[in-house]
């Protein structure tokens, strides 16, 4: 048995130009230098810091290090990396027409991992999309050339989108996202990015990479029967939300994985055996590791949280509705 507890981590906030000056309903006041957009909120990634016991100060990259599979579990695909990564994406304008490449094609230019996400959709202002996979029919070419003629938005298939919604984003699929949201992402923990098309800002594209990456069709769509508590199933995590009024008490369920709580309203306590409670409240993350038994969840007065875990091997991809195209897609 290690030394571990539920690790409660600080948020790491990422400056964009597509971002926000205002995070609220999340936090109450915008953090980083004065004008600076906000752009994401990384609430398990690799740099964030452990804010409570006696591990206080350090990285998450370097306690999984430290313990391994005693934090990780057994179902991470690496041994000293905690695997998903949990953010808030707060987009004020468009962000850039990307794609991520999977597992082979990153392996190829030597990192770990691809990037399959998902979006939960916290907050929605009317008319506020997103822009999931190529328009049907559309090929490499036809893209190529859009992005050269500076219309690739035009050849995304843009959906709109309403609060509650989970979309699931597989390697390979085309994507933007436009203002007016708050998203839940969960994704695999990488920051593997191909920009093709930006709308005229100064950062670099990585058009070539991208087309290779990119695929003409994916499974990328709204999940289907996305009912809490669970919200998306699929080979890379399982995403759920739950909500605890007062007198409840949720039990974390022991495993081969280790689990990652975010509050999205209200707050709550985790008490586990022989470890200290730990408090978290709207925009925080704790790290369940996956050597931690008998841990559960009791409310403050309410809490709503979303719980992300990588599954055991053998899960399907979810059901999904390519929502403009009305097809249903599944592995």
């Amino acid at each position: 048995m290690s030394n571990l507890y539920p690790l409660l981590l600080k948020p790491f906030f990422s400056p964009r130009p597509w971002g926000s000056l205002d995070l609220s309903p999340i936090y109450a006041e915008l953090p980083g230098k004065d004008g600076e957009p906000i752009g994401e909120s990384w609430l398990t990634g690799d740099q964030c810091v452990v804010a409570n016991g006696p591990l206080a100060g350090k990285t998450l990259d370097q306690v999984a290090k430290q313990f391994g599979r005693e934090l990780v579990g057994e179902t991470a695909p690496q041994p000293d990396r905690y695997p998903l990564l949990m953010k808030f994406i707060f987009p004020q304008d468009k962000l850039s027409v990307q794609v991520h490449p999977d597992d082979t094609g990153a392996q190829k230019i030597g990192f770990p991992v691809g990037k399959t996400e998902c979006w939960y959709v916290l907050d929605a202002k009317p008319g506020a999309q997103i822009g999931l996979g190529l328009k049907r029919g559309t090929t490499r070419e036809q893209l190529r050339k859009a992005i050269e003629d500076k219309t690739a938005e035009k050849l995304l298939n843009w959906i709109d989108v309403k609060a509650g919604e989970m979309y699931y984003v597989d390697a390979g699929t085309v994507h933007a996202i436009a203002g007016g949201l708050i998203l839940v992402e969960t994704q695999q923990n990488s920051d593997l990015t191909f920009r093709l098309y930006d709308y005229g800002r100064p950062r670099e594209l990585h058009v070539e990479q991208g087309l290779e990456a990119a695929r003409e069709a994916t499974l990328a769509g709204k999940v289907l029967d996305a009912k809490a508590p669970a919200l998306v199933e699929s080979p890379f995590f399982v995403v759920e939300n739950f909500r605890l009024g007062k007198g409840q008490t949720f039990s974390l369920q022991a495993d081969s994985a280790a689990q990652a709580l975010v509050a999205v309203a209200g707050g709550g306590v985790i008490e586990s055996a022989g470890n200290a409670p730990v408090a978290f409240t709207r925009g925080e993350a704790v790290v369940i590791p996956a050597d931690v038994k008998n841990a559960h969840v009791i409310p403050q007065w309410e809490v709503e949280f979303i719980r992300s875990k990588v599954p055991q091997a053998g899960l399907p991809a979810p059901k999904t509705l390519r929502v403009n195209s009305a097809e249903v897609t599944h592995a």
